[in-house]
């Protein structure tokens, strides 16, 4: 009886050392205190020994038990241990060394768009202003001469908020012009502002959403007139669309802010989508001369400052540009969708091609 279970010792020490990780030392205890196990099976043959010797053999059985148990759990820390200072060695890093991070992310077309934006109209002198999502009425349509009976006034068009600002109604900015009469207000002409930013709108479809981007901009100064306007935006449409010969066109149209009054076209394709030519025309900006009494709800005396406005959506040039047809891909965070448009983020700021 000794000798069989001084034998059982023997092996299952041996087993034990041999057992390299956890998966193999759990084969050792199933092999000797598992169902079948070789320990287990004395234990169920007790039944068949005389009952003079049943309580000897089983105490010992017992004790051969709990001592194999209390081996296997030291073997088990010991190989947990070892593999907690394996992991460490493999994964250990040298915090001496300079960082070498995988350029992985991308930039998103919107922000692209809006970085060349601030790029070019830079370049012409005019700085980048902000304004607040949350604006109140009065600098949203009121200072824009914007009258309260307008429809995109009414609650069908505009997202009104609770509470007040200086006794004025609080709302979502639907354009960025904010920005254009904080500029008149808070600086002295000569003034030359773009605003790029959020708007809300209650709209939603293909191409329109609720939440959207537009880049507004104002040039206050003496003598401004409409040759200054059409040459600004005639050099940045070229600039931006990489187009040194982009047929554009100006179209009487009228706008609350602005006195006269233009929308911008430029040539394009119907059939093809093509820009540049084509025989057609495809609207792309509003834009016009600052309003007298714009001009005035700001402190500037029309008879002295001039200066002319325009607006576009950002993700219109941008849907232009790159050739994308649904407005709604932009903010659904599909990482396939940028991994396609997407620009690397160390690209410089006019290169077109994508990352």
């Amino acid at each position: 009886m000794t000798d069989e279970l001084d034998a059982l010792k023997s092996r299952t020490a041996a087993a034990l050392a041999e057992a390299a990780d956890l998966r193999a030392l759990d084969g050792v205890r199933v092999s000797v205190l598992g169902k079948t196990g070789s320990l287990t099976g004395l234990l169920k043959e007790l039944g068949r020994a005389a009952p003079e010797q049943r309580r000897e053999r089983g105490a010992a059985l017992n004790r051969l038990k709990d001592e194999l148990s209390g081996t296997i759990e030291a073997r088990r820390i010991e190989l947990e241990g070892m593999a907690i200072r394996a992991r460490l060695a493999r994964e250990k890093i040298d915090v001496t060394l300079p960082p070498r991070p995988p350029a992985t992310g991308l930039i998103h077309p919107i922000s692209r768009t809006i970085e060349e934006m601030a790029a070019i109209f830079g370049a012409m002198g005019f700085s980048v202003g902000e304004g607040l999502d949350i604006e109140t009425d009065w600098f949203n349509f009121s200072a824009l001469n914007i009258p309260a009976h307008h429809p995109a006034r009414a609650d069908h068009d505009t997202f009104y908020l609770p509470g007040t600002r200086q006794d004025r109604p609080l709302l979502l900015r639907t354009q960025t012009s904010d920005v254009q009469i904080i500029s008149m207000l808070e600086q002295e002409p000569p003034i030359r502002v773009i605003a790029p930013g959020r708007t809300y709108r209650a709209d939603h479809d293909a191409t329109h959403s609720p939440m959207f981007h537009q880049c507004e901009g104002i040039v206050i100064d003496r003598d401004i007139t409409l040759g200054h306007l059409k040459g600004c935006l005639i050099d940045f449409l070229r600039s931006f669309f990489g187009i040194s010969n982009l047929p554009v066109r100006f179209r009487s149209s009228y706008f609350p802010f602005t006195e006269p009054s233009m929308e911008v076209d430029i040539g394009w394709n119907r059939r093809t989508g093509d820009l540049g030519g084509g025989g057609d025309w495809l609207e792309i900006l509003g834009s016009g001369m600052v309003h007298p009494r714009v001009l005035a709800n700001c402190g500037l005396d029309p008879r002295e400052w001039q200066g002319f406005a325009f607006g576009m959506g950002v993700e219109r040039v941008t849907m232009l540009k790159y050739g994308i047809s649904d407005l709604r891909p932009f903010f659904e965070s599909d990482l396939r969708w940028l991994r396609h448009y997407g620009f690397s983020p160390l690209a410089p700021t006019m290169l077109h091609e994508r990352a």
